[in-house]
């Protein structure tokens, strides 16, 4: 195992692999939403070494993790060494496996039993990949499939499983399926392939803001194209900004990079107006430039982005973003815009409002530090600074993602409607998850997507 901070290319070098032996592994890139951020040791895979040896990467937030914790101490006589979710969902696969192997060798039933098992206890998001130490592979997904599970073949026999197919097409495997929520899979050393669906109710209802934001445009999540999700947004939107804006008080239509273009463009396109890329993204700012302190973050937008002056100068623009979550961004972009000449600045946001919490594996804020929490549209326009402010409306957002696959029943939109479709969230939940949430240091902040540090800075 070697796990470490940073981006893939700085955490593995040549000796790194050389001393990772083996046919088959496993890895995680994603930043913690539950316990220390900044604890190397928090960092994923996490292993265990009873029963078998079983190591596991996690996406997602278990909603009752502090009761499980304290029921794997004092029921299930297993010791957790950290405050990550992930390490309470791999000793409970773990127990899991072990009540179902006793007396029994270590097969495809006893592991679809422990899976059971997992479901009956586990509560929240979780799309899991799990190694079995001389068994193989196991992967599974929570019974409403809120975050995303693939998986598909090489040319030479060997399968992947990864939570975007993007994943699997770029290093050469040919994308099968999705698991379905409650599915587990279980991939034996020898190849063979068993699956099976180990939840008693099930409910396909992915979060939406994947399709929204975090999923990249060329990836297929539940059968529904990222990209043409993302258009299908700019064309409710574009109904919306006619209705607010009349198109003769626009110019031009300007992304806000990266996962808005899509959405601006197909809007661009259907109010015919001239699609423009404004704003340029410095790709080579890491954590090198950021300092701590507030002021220094708050200019951390201008050092990711630069204005293209002549795009804006003595025009009407309409900046288009996916989404607008603290509003300190959008509020530093709107006068960025304004500096590089723009007579007015309206902005549109491919996404409704963010008035809630999300408990499922998004490091969202707390209700008192979203911009639309408690405020109208038009107290949101006066803090962000525009001219104009055009949101999409939470029902179209749904259809227009949902009618590109009519499999799926529903979408976790919880940080739009606050509805959580696991059906067990309290408000006193919503505050406990929150102090679990990591405290973000500056740095992991900054250099975050831009988009992003919306979500987690």
């Amino acid at each position: 195992m070697h796990k470490a901070k940073g981006m893939v290319r700085d955490v593995f070098r040549t000796r790194n692999m050389r001393a990772l032996p083996g046919n088959s592994g496993l890895g995680q890139v994603r930043y913690p939403t539950a316990g220390n951020a900044d604890a190397e040791e928090e960092a994923q895979p996490f292993y265990v070494n009873a029963p078998f040896g079983v190591v596991l990467v996690h996406n997602g937030n278990l909603t009752n993790a502090d009761a499980l914790r304290a029921e794997l101490y004092s029921t299930d006589h297993r010791h957790i060494n950290t405050g990550s979710d992930s390490e309470v969902l791999l000793n409970v696969l773990a127990h899991e496996l072990e009540q179902a192997t006793r007396g029994a060798a270590l097969g495809p039933e006893q592991v679809f039993a422990a899976v059971a098992g997992v479901h009956r206890r586990v509560r929240g998001s979780y799309a899991v990949i799990a190694h079995i130490a001389g068994r193989g592979m196991l992967a599974f997904r929570d019974p409403f499939g809120i975050r995303p599970l693939c998986f598909g073949h090489g040319a030479d026999g060997a399968l992947m499983a990864a939570s975007e197919s993007v994943a699997l097409e770029g290093t050469g495997h040919v994308p099968e399926r999705d698991l379905a929520p409650g599915e587990a899979l279980f991939v034996t050393l020898d190849g063979a392939v068993h699956a099976r669906q180990c939840a008693g109710r099930v409910q396909l209802s992915p979060c939406i803001f994947e399709y929204v934001y975090l999923a990249r445009p060329d990836s297929v999540l539940d059968g529904i194209s990222v990209y043409q999700a993302r258009l299908n947004l700019g064309q409710t939107l574009a109904k919306r900004v006619v209705s607010t804006v009349p198109p003769d008080q626009i110019d031009v239509v300007i992304p806000i990079p990266e996962s808005s273009r899509p959405s601006a463009s197909e809007l661009a396109r259907l109010i015919g107006k001239p699609y423009r890329e404004g704003f340029v993204k410095n790709r080579y700012v890491g954590r090198t430039f950021i300092m701590p302190g507030q002021s220094v973050r708050k200019k951390s937008v201008r050092q990711k982005l630069n204005a293209i002056a002549s795009e804006f100068a003595d025009r009407n623009v309409l900046l288009v973003d996916d989404s607008i979550v603290r509003g300190t961004t959008s509020r530093e972009i709107v006068q960025m815009a304004r500096e590089a000449g723009a007579r007015k600045v309206y902005m549109a946001s491919a996404a409704p409002p963010v008035r809630f919490p999300n408990v499922y594996g998004i490091d969202m804020p707390t209700k008192s530090e979203l911009v639309a929490h408690g405020r109208s549209v038009e107290e949101v326009r006066q803090i962000i600074g525009a001219d104009a402010l055009i949101y999409q409306d939470v029902d179209a957002m749904k259809r227009a993602v949902g009618e590109l696959n009519p499999a799926v029943q529903g979408f976790d939109a919880s940080c739009f409607d606050g509805v959580y479709v696991t059906g067990d969230i309290s408000e006193g939940d919503i505050v406990r998850l929150h102090q679990q949430r990591p405290a973000m240091s500056e740095d992991r902040a900054d250099s975050m997507p831009l988009g992003l540090s919306n979500v987690g800075g």
